[in-house]
């Protein structure tokens, strides 16, 4: 069954569309304060197509994603008791005591820490909003968390270049699948 494969190729389609870099800042701007798809889904494929390009790519991913973030920040210093019930009913709120006991413990490497990981992000901006963490270093860790993670990125997909193009699309549908049954053996350990 080709399921994965022809979204893959719709998807390397779509990384090559003239007005894919403006959406590509639009999810990474969203993300860090709302959204939960993180940027690296159209980031990767993007420089995997213009592996020239990647560099660039990365840049705009990381400023947006800040200023995502600086909305974040600025959602949980000014609006934090309206977002506190869709942390809860979202799943949240879990998430939301870690970064604060993570702010706690490390202060600004946790926004650093934040920013390079796959943890959920935004949680970490309205969080970092909500203590009241200064405005500065919270920037500064910020652009330098987001901008490794993106940077490494689009320089692994921009290496690759098309010799990993087409091998991801020889590939993909047995790596589509075995992702698959990676997540329901994960999720089936986790419930029991």
């Amino acid at each position: 069954m080709r399921l994965f494969s022809s979204l893959y190729e719709k998807v390397m389609q779509w990384s090559r569309h003239r007005y894919a870099p403006g959406y590509l800042a639009g999810l990474s701007f969203a993300e860090s304060s709302f959204f939960p798809i993180p940027p690296d889904v159209m980031l990767a494929p993007m420089s995997l197509a213009k592996p020239k390009r990647a560099w660039q790519l990365a840049l705009l991913t990381t400023v947006a994603s800040v200023m995502g973030g600086l909305l974040g920040y600025t959602i949980g210093l000014f609006a934090f008791d309206q977002v506190e019930p869709l942390l809860h009913s979202r799943g949240y709120w879990g998430h939301y005591l870690t970064a604060k006991s993570w702010f706690d413990e490390w202060g600004v490497w946790a926004i650093f820490i934040a920013g390079f990981s796959p943890i959920p992000y935004k949680v970490f901006t309205i969080s970092a909003g909500a203590v009241s963490m200064a405005l500065l270093p919270f920037t500064i860790a910020s652009l330098v968390g987001r901008g490794c993670r993106f940077f490494l990125v689009a320089a692994l997909m921009a290496w690759g270049g098309e010799r990993m193009e087409a091998l991801l699309g020889k590939y993909m549908d047995r790596i589509g699948w075995l992702v698959v049954v990676i997540v329901v053996v994960l999720l089936l350990i986790f419930k029991l």
